[in-house]
């Protein structure tokens, strides 16, 4: 009797206990933790972001940037494995892609030589595919590009832009891959691409640019009725240095200096000059590249510099794919310049003469100097990405491409 007594009292101990102590959550108001970022704040996944922000979370998956960066598959693969559209034939090498039901391998063979390497697998799709894209491959947790890149344009596999005509190993560290993902966690600073396979976040989405959102999640789960956001930085309540260094971090050139941390420890709110900045002193506008260094170009240009308030979203919704739409961008213009000259009219007038295009002109597309690939079976002909120039101003038409 006695031990079952000490029992009753244990048991009814833990009750109360409990009772005025509850611990149980449903999972619900405990999000899955994808990542860590290094100064403590949790990734859950842009999927939490749904459930309040249905409509921009939709919008967002048609974006290049939520598509810079998928998981290898038969839909997210843009280059071909049908024989006869199969191979990349290099001047060393000859490669061939092909597919195993659901997986997919670059086989490497040299020529005259005896040498052999086994395939390496598609992992990894880099790019959006608008122009094109490069593959990654795991070595164990070891990250690399394969050699092979697909080019939208001629529809066909090219040399990955940089590679010789010889098959090396190109690794890819955090410099090459942070704007391309969300967050990836490097597990050897020293070695540079050996990263956690399940902490990589694919896809520049909505944690890269409003920061790691478990808390922000989790207080509007337990409190739906709240109307002010919580945990998340408001953008517009920003500097305009800060709003620009939201997009500055990916579009301001290599920013190859690491000042502080690595290149995932920036967060929107903070000042990237305080953590990253391009090598070497600023180059002038006439050698930005295209490609990389929008945010270089626009601080240039007159329109920027004649406004207190001008960013990248002034005309971008980073939401949304606006890619190809003149009429969207041709409005932004219009609101600053009607305005401005108070004279709407003839604004107008100068558009119905030059096809009521703002940008085609004054942001017209030029060859990227940094990318450029040599087409299969032409080794002799480079062909260069065309992308359109943030260097907003008056052209001659010598410099607008065809």
């Amino acid at each position: 009797m006695k031990s079952i007594l000490i029992v009753v009292l244990c048991f009814g101990s833990i009750l109360v206990y409990h009772c005025k102590n509850p611990t149980v959550e449903s999972d619900y108001y405990n999000p899955e933790v994808l990542a860590t970022h290094d100064n403590g704040e949790k990734f859950v996944g842009s999927e939490t972001c749904m459930e309040c922000h249905a409509n921009i979370y939709t919008d967002h998956l048609k974006t290049a940037h939520h598509r810079t960066s998928l998981l290898a598959n038969d839909s997210t693969i843009l280059g071909s494995f049908d024989p006869g559209s199969n191979v990349l034939d290099l001047e060393y090498v000859k490669f061939t892609m092909e597919r195993r039901l659901d997986s997919f391998y670059q086989h490497t063979a040299y020529k005259n030589r005896l040498k052999k390497s086994p395939p390496s697998s598609f992992d990894i799709v880099i790019g959006s595919g608008v122009m094109g894209q490069t593959y990654l491959t795991w070595e164990e947790d070891k990250l690399f590009q394969l050699q092979s890149s697909y080019h939208k344009p001629a529809d066909s596999w090219v040399n990955s832009p940089g590679f010789p005509t010889y098959a090396i190993q190109r690794p890819v560290r955090d410099g090459c891959i942070k704007c391309h993902v969300t967050f990836a966690k490097n597990r050897n600073i020293r070695e540079g691409n050996q990263y956690d396979r399940e902490k990589i976040l694919y896809g520049i989405e909505c944690e890269r640019c409003h920061r790691p959102a478990a808390r922000h999640v989790i207080y509007h789960r337990k409190h739906p009725e709240a109307k002010m956001a919580k945990f998340m930085v408001n953008i517009d309540s920003l500097t305009r240095q800060q709003r620009l260094d939201v997009c500055a971090q990916c579009h301001s050139g290599p920013q190859n200096e690491q000042l502080k941390g690595n290149p995932f420890s920036f967060l929107t709110g903070e000042n990237l000059n305080e953590y990253s900045r391009n090598s070497g002193p600023m180059s002038s506008t006439e050698t930005l590249d295209v490609h990389g260094n929008q945010y270089g170009l626009l601080t240039r240009s007159e329109c920027f510099k004649q406004t207190q308030t001008m960013d990248c979203t002034t005309c971008h919704d980073p939401h949304k794919n606006q890619r190809g739409d003149t009429e969207y961008f041709n409005h932004k213009c219009m609101q600053c310049h009607v305005a401005e000259t108070k004279k709407p009219f003839v604004v107008q007038d100068h558009l119905e003469v030059v096809g009521n295009d703002c940008i085609s002109c004054h942001m017209p597309k030029m060859r990227s100097q940094s990318i450029s690939i040599k087409l299969t079976g032409k080794d002799s002909i480079s062909s260069s990405f065309s992308i359109r120039t943030h260097f907003i101003k008056v052209y001659k038409d010598s410099l607008v491409l065809p």
